[in-house]
Formats: C-alpha cells, sequence, structure tokens
C-alpha cells in the first residue's frame, strides 16, 4: 500500500515535470514564431526598423528568459532524478526506457467506438 503511494507520488511529479517541460518548449516555439512574423510585417508595411525595435528587444529579453528556464526546469529535473535514489521505495521505479513517463501528447489517441 505504502509503496504505491509512494509510486503514485513519483509519477504525478514526473509527468508534472514532464509537462512543465512540454509547456516551456511550446512557448519557445511561438516565440520564435512572433519573431518571425515581426520581421515579415516589418517589410510588408515597409516600417523602419526603429518602428518595431523595441518590441523585438522585449521579444528576445522574453525568449532569453524563457530559455534560461527551461534551463531550470532541466536542472529540476535532474535533481528529482538523483533525489530518486534516496528515498526508499523509489531506487527501482523507472517509467520507460528514459526513466519519465510519456506525456499526454505522446500517448495514443484512444477513441470510442459504437
Amino acid at each position: 500500500m505504502r509503496k504505491q503511494m509512494i509510486e503514485n507520488a513519483a509519477y504525478e511529479v514526473a509527468t508534472q515535470v514532464r509537462a512543465v517541460e512540454d509547456s516551456i518548449e511550446s512557448a519557445l516555439i511561438e516565440l520564435a514564431e512572433l519573431q518571425s512574423r515581426i520581421v515579415v510585417a516589418r517589410g510588408v508595411t515597409n516600417a523602419g526598423f526603429v518602428t518595431s525595435h523595441a518590441a523585438f528587444e522585449q521579444l528576445a529579453a522574453t525568449t532569453t528568459g524563457l530559455v534560461a528556464a527551461r534551463g531550470g526546469i532541466a536542472h529540476c529535473h535532474q535533481a528529482l532524478v538523483e533525489a530518486r535514489e534516496l528515498i526508499p521505495g523509489l531506487r527501482t521505479t523507472s517509467f520507460g526506457d528514459n526513466e519519465c513517463p510519456k506525456t499526454a501528447a505522446a500517448q495514443p489517441d484512444l477513441r470510442v467506438v459504437a
């Protein structure tokens, strides 16, 4: 009973870490697309560089911050992997080839067929 509770708690933490990692990656993709659209919009409108430069700088700062957050969650993930070795009942727990559960997006699409 206790072992199952420990494994469930670990699974929930691992699943959430993976979800946060995926969210950060998605946000980085969205930021890159926004950056591209700003460059294209500036060209289409024939606006000067100065017109959109402040927004472009803010976007770059946001991207830099998110890249730092990505590194932070990566280090958090690694720290949790290391902490697992110190918690009785978790040393033998694994969630597949890469030690982490797959994200919901990676799960097969299940449908009810009538």
